[in-house]
């Protein structure tokens, strides 16, 4: 299936590894220019590399901290202006601090809001006035199954990541007259550097929990946001995604 990528200009944020670089080559196999950022120079490069293996479209990389907002907005100006304007921005930040609700304050909930929902808003205010060219434009937003199941033991990703998806809901609308689509992931456990331990141990507990009793590939992942992003995705927008393997137990 030819998604209609091939040309189109992406930005995917913290992709060095994991999820964010899955999505990255997913988007670059199917011919897309992609442009990359992490804070770790190289495993950033490493990341640069594999895209570039591809043989897709053009590849970028920029060490970049993304709750640093004058950093993600040069980011989108430096790739605008080298690869001629903006298509598809994917947000993806880092985690938060894990715990129960008991173990924090007013400060803790506060420094999670800056790790992880604010490089979102970041990094689509930047990017907006690029997005939209040709009536057309993709904005997918990485979060946490946390945002539709309490987790007792990752409040804060809860309570941050909840801000994501109200922040996506209302973009749908001021969007909506330019072609541009907004959706959410929300992943649950995946086989990236966060979740393995030093014997794997920790894919393998999270995989007991799974109703596939496994975990996720983030390249099964990468194509799912590939598909979001293509032109057959074109009246999909203010969807939230679980992509957890069942683990959400919740109905509705």
């Amino acid at each position: 299936m030819d998604l209609g990528l091939d040309g189109k200009v992406a930005m995917v944020a913290c992709a060095s590894s994991g999820l964010g670089l899955g999505v990255a080559t997913a988007l670059a196999a199917e011919g897309a220019d992609v442009s990359i950022c992490a804070r770790d120079a190289d495993r950033l490069a490493e990341a640069h590399g594999k895209l570039a293996a591809t043989g897709g479209g053009r590849v970028r990389s920029q060490v970049v901290d993304v709750a640093d907002t004058g950093a993600v907005r040069r980011w989108v100006d430096d790739t605008a202006a080298e690869f001629g304007g903006i298509d598809i921005a994917v947000g993806h930040t880092g985690g938060v601090v894990q715990g129960p609700v008991d173990d924090f304050g007013p400060d803790d909930y506060r420094e999670a809001i800056d790790t992880a929902l604010i490089p979102h808003v970041a990094l689509v205010t930047a990017a907006a006035p690029h997005l939209g060219r040709g009536g057309w434009g993709r904005v997918l937003l990485i979060t946490s199954e946390a945002v539709r199941q309490p987790m007792p033991h990752n409040v804060l990703s809860g309570v941050a990541r909840q801000g994501v998806l109200s922040y996506a809901r209302n973009l749908v609308h001021s969007f909506a007259d330019s072609g541009v689509t907004v959706n959410v992931l929300a992943p649950g456990y995946h086989d990236t550097p966060a979740l393995r331990g030093p014997s794997g141990e920790d894919a393998a507990a999270a995989a007991a929990e799974v109703p596939l009793r496994k975990v996720g590939d983030p390249d099964d992942f990468g194509a799912l946001v590939a598909f979001l992003a293509s032109r057959q995705a074109a009246f999909v927008t203010g969807a939230l995604l679980l992509v957890d393997g069942g683990n959400t137990r919740g109905v509705v």
